[in-house]
């Protein structure tokens, strides 16, 4: 296999512009790429444009310059209901809030981004939901609200609903910064598990430099460029 062929996500000469009121460069050429079943981390000091790159990277914003490609597919330029479809099929999203809905059980939550994109059974759902539970050890918690759970429950169960679809790729957004070193233990554990027994490939931005320390590979951003990769 050429190493291309491995290659999850690339970015090439990434430029953005903030427009509010006057003319602010956030990125500048930022480029580099992410192979299937890397760890990566992304680290900075805030206002340094982690977040923005990675609303881009994820395709939640497409007003920049350069070029995107994911699975060897370049994605920039491409329509807002293909991007959307290539969200649910290809990316998982974790953030720092976990955005569970408590009127909904633990196992409802989970098959969510599943029943968006249509491509299982109810029943399939909730077999694959109960089995993303069980890499968290939340299986007994299925039937619960969310309501009903510790901080650090609810973010395992919003990692879990993130891999419902199996996703190329993981992007988490401070996922552990609303939790108490305990629990962002256990969630650092969890991702270190997913990609080395499960091959998930994950780029998560954070501000723990213990998190960062702990993943294959640390993009170091400064002033809107990677200054270290």
């Amino acid at each position: 296999m050429r190493e291309t062929d491995q290659i999850v996500l690339e970015s090439k000469n990434i430029d953005k512009f903030f427009y509010n009121p006057t003319k602010t460069q956030v990125l500048k050429e930022v480029s580099f790429s992410i192979n299937r079943g890397e760890f990566v981390s992304v680290i900075g000091k805030s206002g340094c444009g982690k977040s923005t790159l990675l609303y881009i990277l994820s395709t939640m914003d497409t007003d920049y310059s350069g070029e995107l490609f994911m699975d060897g597919e370049k994605i920039s330029g491409k329509s807002s209901s293909f991007l959307s479809q290539l969200r649910n099929e290809k990316i998982g999203f974790v953030f720092q809030f976990h955005y569970l809905l408590n009127e909904f059980s633990v196992l409802e939550n989970v098959m969510i981004p599943g029943l968006k994109l249509g491509k299982y059974s109810r029943e399939e759902l909730e077999h694959r939901a109960l089995e993303k539970l069980r890499i968290f050890d939340m299986q007994d918690h299925a039937k619960k609200k969310a309501n009903q759970l510790s901080g650090g429950q609810k973010q395992r169960v919003a990692i879990a609903r993130a891999l419902i679809n199996d996703p190329l790729l993981i992007m988490g957004d401070e996922p552990t910064g609303n939790l108490d070193k305990k629990n962002s233990d256990i969630v650092f554990n969890k991702f270190k598990e997913l990609a080395k027994e499960f091959g998930q490939t994950m780029l998560i931005v954070t501000h723990d430099p213990e998190f960062a320390a702990g993943t294959d590979r640390t993009i170091e951003m400064e002033d809107g460029r990677v200054i270290r990769f």
